[in-house]
């Protein structure tokens, strides 16, 4: 389960950087917004595929954003372009591209000089510090209370609730983590975000688990399969029947397990990606 919980939150990361409400909204009609919607339209189809585990498609998407927020000279869309290439980079295991990612949407959001973005930048800072022990994790706590204020955008507050709870979760205070992604998920559900809901059930499921609340987990994991089976996500119901089969092994029920692993096995194969489903295979017959 702690695979997913890094990896997803690299693509949640992603795909709240690509957030509405940056000024892209017409508001004048003498303005024109012509490349700054071809650029939202692209943003919201990389946040899709981060979404769905597939750095890949959106990092190719977010090259043309990058060349699009360059034409339209549009600070907000330059940096929510760049944390968003630099996430999908992470993803890939390219960090110093990635480092150069992020360091160029701090840079701009420097020189912008807009609060919301320098917001926008200091949580995903935040988040990517949280490895760091337990200092880093307290830090971040007070550092994305304070800067989730100006942040304009209810999936970026969402967001910043995500990062919240991870540095409960590092400090070991999972009740507390699991109220902050509460948070996260009061959002998701309100914007009807299906794919983001499931992964707030996931991250609570892998806080209850951990915590020895096995049947907790286990409901928490039925409700995030159930949400990404609405939204067609396969990968996440993979993930999701996987960490399913992760919870029932560490609960005593073998049979149990064997069958959510056999079910992951068997969408990982649909989905081509055979490492995974050999992975959750090798799980049904050896545990977890």
């Amino acid at each position: 389960m702690g695979l997913r919980i890094g990896f997803v939150v690299l693509a949640v990361a992603g795909s709240v950087a690509l957030a509405q409400g940056c000024s892209t909204r017409p508001g004048n009609p003498g303005e024109v917004f012509e490349t700054r919607n071809r650029a939202e339209t692209r943003l919201d189809l990389a946040g899709r595929s981060m979404d769905r585990g597939d750095p890949e498609n959106a990092l190719s998407l977010l090259e043309e954003v990058s060349r699009l927020a360059a034409l339209a000279d549009d600070s907000g869309l330059i940096v929510r372009a760049a944390v968003s290439r630099g996430n999908a980079l992470s993803m890939l295991g390219r960090t110093e591209e990635a480092a150069a990612e992020f360091a160029a949407a701090e840079d701009e959001a420097r020189l912008s000089g807009r609060r919301n973005l320098l917001a926008l930048a200091a949580i995903h800072r935040a988040r990517r510090n949280l490895g760091s022990g337990e200092d880093s994790a307290r830090a971040a706590i007070g550092d994305v209370s304070r800067e989730m204020a100006f942040l304009p955008d209810p999936l970026q507050v969402a967001f910043a609730w995500t990062v919240i709870g991870l540095a409960q979760d590092a400090l070991g205070r999972r009740d507390l983590a699991e109220a902050a992604v509460l948070r996260s998920l009061a959002v998701h559900e309100k914007g009807n975000r299906l794919e983001l809901a499931a992964f707030d059930w996931f991250m609570i499921a892998s806080f209850r688990s951990r915590s020895g609340d096995f049947g907790g987990a286990r409901l928490a994991l039925e409700n995030s399969i159930a949400l990404d089976r609405r939204a067609e996500n396969s990968w996440g119901l993979a993930s999701g029947w996987r960490a399913l089969g992760d919870v029932e092994t560490r609960a005593g029920n073998p049979e149990a397990a064997r069958a959510a692993y056999l079910r992951a096995a068997g969408i990982f194969r649909a989905m081509g990606n055979v490492p995974a489903a050999e992975d959750a295979l090798s799980r049904a017959e050896n545990g977890n």
